[in-house]
C-alpha cells in the first residue's frame, strides 16, 4: 500500500482544495493500460470502479484525495482484491453508486470515516 500511496503521491497536484472529478466515462480501460491518457489534467489520476471487468467506469480524480481516510479505505480494498503489484491502472472493486455517493460527500465537504456510512 504504501509503494502505491508514493506512486500515486507523485502525481502533481494543484493549488485547489476542492474535489473536482472532471468526468467519467462507461467504457473498457485502454487496451494498453501502461499508455498515460492525454484526457488527465496535472494533479489528477483515472481511477476504474466497478465489481466486474463488465460494469468498469472510469473516474478523473485529484490526487488530493489520497488524503482522505475513506480513499484510504477504497485503496485497501483495491489492494486486497488486487494486491500491491498491481500493474497498469488503478482499480477499485466497489459499486460505481457507492463511489459516486463517496465523491459527492467529499464535493459537500463531508469526510465520511468508512464507507459503512455511504451504503
Amino acid at each position: 500500500m504504501k509503494k502505491l500511496m508514493r506512486r500515486l503521491s507523485r502525481v502533481r497536484v494543484n493549488h485547489s482544495t476542492q474535489y473536482s472529478m472532471l468526468r467519467s466515462e462507461a467504457s473498457d480501460p485502454p487496451a494498453d493500460p501502461t499508455k498515460r491518457r492525454s484526457d488527465v489534467p496535472e494533479g489528477h489520476f483515472p481511477v476504474y470502479v466497478g465489481m466486474d471487468q463488465s460494469s468498469t467506469r472510469r473516474f478523473i480524480v485529484s490526487a488530493e484525495l489520497l488524503r482522505r481516510p475513506i480513499f484510504v479505505e477504497l485503496l485497501n480494498r483495491s489492494a486486497q482484491e488486487y494486491g500491491y503489484e498491481q500493474r497498469g491502472v488503478l482499480r477499485i472493486p466497489i459499486n460505481i453508486v457507492v463511489f459516486e455517493r463517496v465523491l459527492e460527500s467529499l464535493r459537500q465537504g463531508r469526510d465520511p470515516s468508512s464507507l459503512d456510512e455511504l451504503i
